[in-house]
């Protein structure tokens, strides 16, 4: 239907981004192709010790799914925050990041969690991270004929622990951390660590730098977390916009870093 159509027709899942954006005569489109009727778009599982959430699974769904919440809870307590109970009934994780709204929380948390997406077309299937998926603001990196069939993430190992936060006061968040890291046998020691910011740009951000300065004893990345912000900050390159000011969402950056560290190891 996609090549019948061409740059007419647009893929169409929930809808909460699309239909607002067709409302306000940003874009237009002659057809909609709604997918949600496509098999095993909308199913939760667990598949060789990952989470798969289909490509037309709404943000309600993952948020009350008692899978997620054994498997991933810091992605079930993420979704009861996106937006409100109406967009979270309807939107799809899907459409949310083929969408690439950059003031979003998926793809912040989902890009630490190291995930990627299967995604289908004429020519076959391949897999994509978050970061190759996502090309800039409103842009994703899918060919004309290709559907996002669903998401895959690994699920936490014993030793790993993971948060998000945000700051929000408007419709949309202002700014968005998520932290994975993972811990040695005694708790005390960061083997491991992988920063991710989001919202206060176009895509979300990391840092190879900022994940180094994580990495150690617990009481020394205590002492350094303003310098792994700093890096985060300098890496995300945060723009001014309506939810804030650049030099406003650098100092965000620090103190959400330090809240988001604290929650991951409470």
């Amino acid at each position: 239907m996609l090549a019948q159509f061409g740059e007419k027709g647009r893929l169409y899942a929930g809808g909460t981004e699309l239909l607002l954006a067709m409302k306000h005569d940003l874009l237009r489109y002659e057809h909609l192709v709604d997918v949600k009727t496509i098999p095993n778009l909308d199913k939760i599982e667990t598949k060789n010790g990952s989470l798969f959430i289909g490509g037309a699974v709404t943000h309600r769904a993952i948020e009350r799914s008692a899978v997620v919440k054994e498997k991933l809870p810091v992605l079930a307590e993420m979704e009861t925050k996106v937006a409100n109970v109406r967009v979270r009934g309807t939107g799809t994780l899907g459409g949310n990041l083929c969408f690439a709204e950059p003031h979003s929380d998926p793809a912040t948390l989902l890009l630490a969690l190291e995930a990627k997406v299967h995604v289908q077309g004429k020519t076959g299937t391949r897999d994509l991270s978050i970061d190759k998926l996502i090309a800039g603001a409103y842009e994703n990196s899918l060919a004309a004929d290709e559907l996002l069939m669903g998401v895959e993430i690994p699920s936490l190992k014993k030793s790993q622990r993971a948060a998000y936060v945000k700051f929000q006061t408007h419709e949309r968040p202002t700014l968005g951390i998520a932290l994975l890291l993972d811990l040695d046998d005694s708790g005390q020691n960061i083997k491991k660590a992988r920063a991710v910011v989001g919202s206060v740009s176009a895509t979300p951000s990391r840092s190879d730098k900022t994940d180094a300065a994580l990495a150690g004893p617990r009481s020394q990345i205590e002492k350094q977390l303003n310098d792994a912000a700093a890096t985060l900050a300098d890496a995300a390159d945060p723009v001014d916009d309506l939810q804030g000011s650049a030099e406003y969402k650098r100092h965000l950056i620090g103190v959400f870093l330090k809240r988001a560290f604290n929650k991951a190891l409470a």
